[in-house]
């Protein structure tokens, strides 16, 4: 799966809004700041290539010290929450079920102010509940790799929900505390920014979960979510021609668009795998070792998902 890339005035304006200096020369100086600054942080990996480490001063805006805390924070959840970043390999009889019965493709396209678009959406509401640790685990892969592949940088993130087949039951098992950790890895430990999240094909059951997932969210990505109660209305924020064949638009069926993306996750298994020792050492981070209590506060305070 190949992700266009911005170029000519669209990069120019990107560029623009995520403050990227014009001379690539510091650029590279930037690098260089962060990779002493790792060097000195006992407690971290050293192994974070350049590609990622641009990628993550254009999530920042350039922001040296934001990129520090959010590099920090990605390594913290590896080692704290090892459940989303161990055994990431598509062969799995687990991560393979979820991508069957679960599409969630970055699109290959722009927006015209320079967003990736990606859908999200499910194959069946007669499917039983997919693994819900692992449809997390696909999630964070899939950021894993954009985090290499965006090589010039995009404006920020599009999400687009269908909740077409979305049922009572499967969200049962999407507990308060599991959906805090995710959204905390989200948030904090990837340099996404998130423009836009629209839900599509609504049913009753959708105000719930947003309002289920609204305390979990910033405040600016809460006003960021727009509910639609008809297809027409997406195309006013995401252009037809960009959205799959199921939505009217050209960009190929979801499930050759997810298939697409289930073979580059392959070609990452090994990277995957090297990666599972690439985590926080708490016991040599200077100062207070960070905790589960405090990274995520304690499972017993959030309320339970209620649906009727």
């Amino acid at each position: 799966m190949s992700l266009i890339q911005p170029s000519g005035e669209l990069s120019a304006k990107i560029k623009e809004e995520l403050r990227e200096p014009a001379n690539p020369a510091d650029i590279e100086r930037d690098i260089g700041i962060i990779r002493e600054w790792l060097s000195k942080q006992p407690h971290l990996p050293k192994d974070m290539d350049d590609a990622r480490l641009r990628t993550f001063l254009r999530g920042c805006k350039f922001s040296l010290e934001r990129v520090k805390q959010k590099l920090d924070m990605y390594y913290t959840m590896r080692n704290a929450v090892p459940e989303f970043f161990t055994e990431r390999d598509v062969s799995r009889a687990e991560m393979a079920e979820v991508l069957n019965v679960i599409h969630m493709p970055p699109l290959p396209g722009l927006t015209p102010n320079g967003c990736r678009v990606v859908m999200l959406r499910g194959t069946d509401k007669d499917i039983a509940t997919p693994n819900v640790v692992e449809s997390m685990k696909a999630t964070l892969m899939i950021g894993d790799i954009r985090l290499a592949e965006e090589s010039v940088g995009v404006a920020g993130d599009v999400y687009v929900l269908d909740a077409s087949v979305a049922t009572p039951t499967h969200f049962a098992k999407f507990t308060p505390a599991l959906v805090k950790k995710f959204l905390i890895c989200v948030q904090e430990a990837y340099p996404v920014k998130l423009k836009e999240v629209h839900v599509i094909n609504v049913s009753p059951i959708v105000d719930t979960i947003v309002n289920f997932v609204k305390p979990f969210l910033k405040e600016k990505i809460r006003e960021r979510i727009h509910i639609h109660s008809n297809i027409e209305d997406l195309y006013k924020y995401v252009p037809k021609a960009m959205l799959p064949s199921e939505y009217g638009g050209d960009a190929g069926s979801c499930k050759d668009l997810n298939d697409a993306w289930r073979a580059k996750m392959g070609e990452y298994t090994a990277w995957f795998k090297e990666q599972e020792a690439s985590k926080a050492n708490e016991s040599l981070r200077p100062g207070a070792p960070k905790t589960a209590d405090e990274l995520f506060g304690m499972d017993g305070t959030f309320r339970q998902l209620t649906i009727d």
